[in-house]
């Protein structure tokens, strides 16, 4: 059952190394993260999964202790998902997308895991507490994440999520998806289904709309919304902004 979660947003410029002389302007961001995670880790979970968006190669489930890289920006910052878990890890799908015994797990983190993996690290996450990841494409139905979703929260009595994904990336002219007057409406409510731990909200999220405004936690918060299904949890929005035009969340559930 799920007890608790925590949705981050996923841009490398959360690791100061890559924001350079940028970094002090994400501090807030950085803390707000930090934040959440700290509850995640007060609710005492058996249990984390980090689920976040991935292109195809990172797609489905990574093990505790997989590897991840920020070389392809230009430093030299490499990151673990927590400590190697002892008794391996459990495989993916025929689709990709969720949790089996019967396939190994990709041996390389996505970039998304990759910015969890190093929040873990700075919050300081107990290494004791078991911590797998799960990739998941941007054209998961909703039907699927939700489905998805409600596997994660079967996994454990106490079972917590951390949810990597950004809002719109159309908010501002020099966004990266430029201008669309209907970014901020969808990120407003993103925002305030956080905030309500509304599930249904989450799970309704118009999937074609989220891809035309580059929304690429999507299918992430709909996983979120399966596993959260019928569990009594209350939201915090912990952040809402859009620096640089993308739109970032920061929120906690608990019980």
């Amino acid at each position: 059952m799920l007890i608790a979660a925590a949705v981050c947003p996923c841009p490398p410029l959360l690791v100061p190394e890559i924001a350079a002389g940028a970094a002090p302007e994400l501090d807030g961001l950085r803390a707000a993260c930090a934040e959440a995670v700290r509850a995640l880790a007060a609710a005492r979970p058996e249990r984390l999964i980090v689920v976040g968006p991935a292109e195809r190669a990172g797609r489905g489930p990574h093990a505790q202790g997989a590897a991840g890289s920020f070389r392809g920006f230009g430093v030299e910052v490499e990151v673990r998902l927590a400590a190697p878990a002892a008794d391996g890890a459990s495989g993916s799908d025929d689709a990709g997308q969720g949790p089996s015994p019967s396939l190994p797990p990709s041996p390389s983190l996505p970039l998304s895991l990759a910015v969890a993996a190093w929040l873990l690290e700075h919050a300081g996450w107990d290494p004791a507490v078991p911590v797998e990841g799960l990739g998941v494409g941007e054209p998961l139905a909703a039907e699927r994440c939700i489905e998805v979703g409600r596997e994660l929260a079967g996994r454990a009595e106490r079972m917590a999520l951390l949810v990597m994904g950004d809002g719109t990336a159309c908010r501002t002219l020099k966004a990266p998806g430029y201008l669309d007057e209907r970014a901020a409406p969808f990120d407003a409510e993103v925002a305030r289904a956080l905030a309500a731990a509304d599930t249904g909200a989450l799970a309704a999220l118009d999937e074609e709309l989220a891809y035309e405004l580059k929304a690429a936690g999507r299918a992430p918060l709909q996983v979120l919304a399966g596993a959260a299904e019928g569990a009594p949890l209350k939201g915090e929005l912990r952040y809402d902004e859009a620096p640089y035009g993308v739109g970032y969340f920061v929120a906690s559930w608990s019980s």
